[in-house]
């Protein structure tokens, strides 16, 4: 592996071009938002030369892998999935100094990106495909499913290794060659992945790690006329660039954006297991999930109380540094993130909110980017905080007057990605599920925490292409080719 040295003699992580370790054109540092005189390393940057050599070596790649034994690629995905693991209190460890999301999260999304390994793994052996009888005498027609080809892959910081996991399994799974760009925030995590991957003996080509800015070599990998699909998780702003840029060339496109997620508090709701799913749906991840539940609409009849049960929650909540003992809630991820949600605590109070918990940065016994877990109540849906996406520990509470209102407001959104409503009542809950306009519901559960064997996505702006996860996946990853066949 080629090393190169910063100024400081660390160690330069490389890129990963065409079954080699290379240099980039530069370097950047990664600290960790707990603590910022902890640098995890320091990560090269591709040009966007590099870029185009990753497309041209991945469509080589992609010719052997594609025609690849399905026993060894099924032996790679398993090594790969084990290996993750094997190494998850390690690997989460490092996660989680880079993200800055609590140990446990970080350990367990490292065991959860095994997990979808495993899952992939097992698809390449399901593989099954279809016949059907010929409306012609004589004919037979056979349906398969072929590689898409070269998979353009772009993930976002807030899961460094599980959403680019859930994207490259199954790319690689089905016969694809990948083209990997991990968010510029978090290395780390998409470099050691890389170094899994390395191992597993795959073709040159097959899979290639290219660290960069979104603007030079992500832009260049979304705007490349030889990859076949592009997969993109980020914001909707940047999602749309995207997709105009797939679009010019013609290229198969899967986009997962933004949100604007509630959860309905229902009349007949059992308050402390609606406080429970309202914490960890708005505050865990320090709320940096796009499954967040950042609106949470409450029926007037509890309402008073379901605030005052949620605020005392809140006030026993710790803060603090990810790899500390009993943290609830870590720092965020940087100062662009710290510094956009005071704005929004500031401006929803302009606009007429009122601040029940926290809306403050926190001091720690380390420089970090910590802010206190925060709920704004007297907020209607029309507020611009209830509007757009706040990625950050920031609730707002509606008052609603039943669950009709509740479930009106719900869907008065431009996105529709995960929804939950806790209630007893069977009715309701069945009403909810058929008139909830997202692509995920919840019942009695937080609306963050999905699961790796089922679809996952959403409507209206917060998705757009084929769903991601479980078998779905292969809609994306794969094409159809009918074959017609006559005996001579």
């Amino acid at each position: 592996m080629t090393q190169a040295q910063s100024p400081s003699h660390s160690r330069i992580h490389a890129l990963y071009l065409n079954g080699q370790w290379v240099e980039g054109e530069s370097q950047v540092e990664n600290r960790n938002p707990s603590d910022l005189s902890d640098v995890l390393g320091h990560y090269a940057q591709a040009s966007v030369g590099q870029m185009n050599e990753a497309v041209a070596a991945a469509r080589e790649g992609q010719k052997v892998w594609g025609k690849t034994g399905l026993e060894h690629r099924y032996g790679a995905l398993m090594a790969i999935g084990d290996e993750l693991i094997a190494r998850k209190a390690e690997l989460g460890e490092q996660l989680s100094r880079e993200e800055g999301k609590p140990l446990a999260e970080g350990v367990g999304e490292v065991h959860r990106s095994g997990q979808f390994f495993h899952y992939y793994a097992a698809e390449v052996l399901r593989q099954i495909d279809e016949r059907a009888e010929s409306v012609r005498p004589g004919v037979e027609v056979d349906i398969t499913r072929e590689p898409v080809g070269v998979v353009g892959i772009i993930s976002p910081w807030n899961f460094p290794l599980a959403t680019a996991v859930w994207k490259i399994a199954p790319a690689l799974a089905f016969g694809n060659a990948v083209i990997f760009k991990p968010a510029n925030l978090v290395p780390a995590s998409a470099w050691a992945l890389a170094e899994i991957i390395s191992r597993q003996n795959l073709p040159a080509g097959t899979f290639n790690l290219v660290m960069g800015t979104g603007s030079s070599v992500g832009d260049a990998l979304i705007s490349h006329p030889d990859i076949h699909a592009l997969s993109f998780t980020g914001s909707l702003e940047v999602g749309r660039r995207v997709a105009s840029a797939t679009a010019a060339n013609l290229v198969k496109c899967q986009l997962e954006m933004g949100s604007k997620n509630a959860l309905i508090v229902a009349d007949d709701a059992d308050l402390d297991l609606a406080v429970e799913a309202a914490f960890a749906g708005a505050y865990s991840g320090t709320g940096q999930k796009c499954t967040a539940s950042s609106r949470l609409i409450v029926t007037d009849k509890v309402h008073d109380t379901f605030v005052e049960k949620l605020t005392q929650k809140l006030e026993q909540a710790k803060v603090g540094r990810a790899l500390e003992d009993g943290v609830n809630v870590g720092p965020l991820a940087s100062q662009s993130q710290l510094d956009s949600n005071l704005e929004w605590v500031e401006r929803a109070q302009n606009d007429g909110a009122t601040l029940a918990f926290g809306g403050e940065r926190l001091a720690r016994d380390t420089d970090g980017y910590f802010m206190a877990p925060t709920l704004l109540v007297d907020t209607t849906n029309d507020m611009a905080v209830n509007r757009e996406e706040v990625f950050g520990p920031v609730a707002c509470v509606i008052r609603v007057a039943d669950a009709n209102e509740a479930i009106e407001v719900l869907n008065d959104t431009q996105y529709g990605l995960t929804a939950g409503i806790i209630t007893d009542s069977l009715a309701l809950a069945t009403e909810f599920k058929a008139r909830a306009e997202t692509g995920c519901v919840m019942v009695n559960l937080a609306t963050a925490g999905t699961d790796y064997h089922v679809p996952f996505g959403g409507r209206k702006n917060s998705s757009f292409g084929p769903r991601e996860q479980g078998r779905y996946a292969r809609e994306f990853y794969t094409v159809v080719k009918t074959s017609y066949i006559k005996a001579n």
